[in-house]
């Protein structure tokens, strides 16, 4: 008995959300108004499509370069307060892609955000897929933030943020709340939360009453932020970093495949590969001899390659409030809620 062939091509809601446009769900409703089109043809949903297929959406072409998925990579940028996440501002205020290394192929897609008031962990992907995968509520992916309040919070007000609170878009709750001292009326909390809505975790906290003075964020699934990253500094997860996030969704350590190339399109390298290539120096010219030999042995030491560092305008300010992940080890006298 014969085996039946895979179809051939690849689903184009799901080629589409890899090239970053969007979720699958947002694009799958894109398809539904007729707004993306085949080969002069209206889409329907569950279309697959090859390489030289002609895709437009809203009668825009789009360019094969942008369709074929980029080599996985995901980075951590620790962002400093006064920036944003998004690509232009129309008041000229700073981004945090001013600071990320540029992409021949593909772009850094943000994995959730953090408003212009908020700092910490950054996850930047050129996996749509993966970043909608990470974003999506029903993955449950845990969010730890760092959380300075002014004033006192009593038992009671710990207990409703455990047990959920009302807000305008629903309820939500923290999945736990870790104490971590602070001095005069300021006190510092660490908080678990497995969604990510606009301003939530402020929000949470003002609706028993309490105000946010900083919020920063600590972790994002299986991804910690290190104190050796600095403020404004930015670098590449490792595979067995990478292999560990893909664990939380509960998916195979796999490396992404790529779409067949179309004729005469050449592979690129990888972001990583790039940027190692560049930081190398060259060969050094043997030295002449009559220049001695302590010049000849320094001129034909070894360079040595380091994985590239990023190009941030400076550290930034560091944090001082010690707002380190207390889950491991908890201060003595801290209480922690489930």
């Amino acid at each position: 008995m014969s085996k039946t062939s895979p179809p051939a091509g690849e689903r184009l809601q799901k080629v589409l959300a890899n090239a970053g446009m969007g979720s699958r769900r947002e694009i799958e409703g894109w398809i539904s108004a007729g707004r993306v089109e085949v080969n002069g043809n209206i889409a329907q949903l569950g279309l697959r499509v090859l390489p030289n297929d002609d895709i437009k959406v809203d009668g825009r072409k789009i360019s094969f370069r942008r369709l074929e998925p980029p080599e996985r990579e995901v980075m951590v940028y620790n962002k400093p307060e006064g920036e944003l996440v998004t690509r232009k501002d129309p008041e000229g205020r700073r981004t945090v892609f001013e600071r990320l290394p540029k992409l021949k192929h593909g772009r850094w897609i943000p994995v959730g955000r953090l408003d212009i008031n908020s700092s910490g962990l950054l996850l930047l992907t050129t996996d749509g897929e993966l970043a909608n995968q990470l974003m999506h509520p029903s993955q449950q992916v845990e969010r730890e933030y760092a959380v300075r309040v002014m004033g006192q919070v009593t038992e009671e007000q710990l207990e409703q943020l455990v047990n959920g609170v009302e807000l305008e878009d629903g309820p939500a709750r923290f999945e736990e709340i870790v104490e971590s001292g602070g001095e005069g009326i300021n006190r510092w909390y660490h908080v678990v939360i497995m969604e990510g809505r606009q301003r939530e975790v402020r929000r949470m906290w003002e609706a028993v009453g309490a105000k946010v003075n900083r919020l920063k964020r600590v972790r994002y699934g299986s991804v910690m932020l290190e104190s050796a990253l600095k403020v404004g500094r930015w670098r590449y997860l490792s595979d067995k970093e990478i292999d560990e996030l893909l664990q939380t969704l509960g998916l195979k350590a796999e490396k992404k495949k790529r779409w067949d190339k179309a004729p005469g399109q050449r592979k690129e390298r990888s972001p990583r590969q790039r940027a190692s290539s560049e930081a190398k120096t060259s060969k050094p010219k043997r030295a002449d001899a009559s220049r001695g030999k302590q010049q000849q042995a320094e001129r034909d030491r070894p360079s040595t390659s380091k994985r590239p560092q990023s190009k941030g305008r400076g550290r930034g300010k560091q944090d001082t409030d010690k707002a380190a992940n207390p889950w491991a080890k908890s201060r003595p006298g801290s209480k922690r809620r489930r």
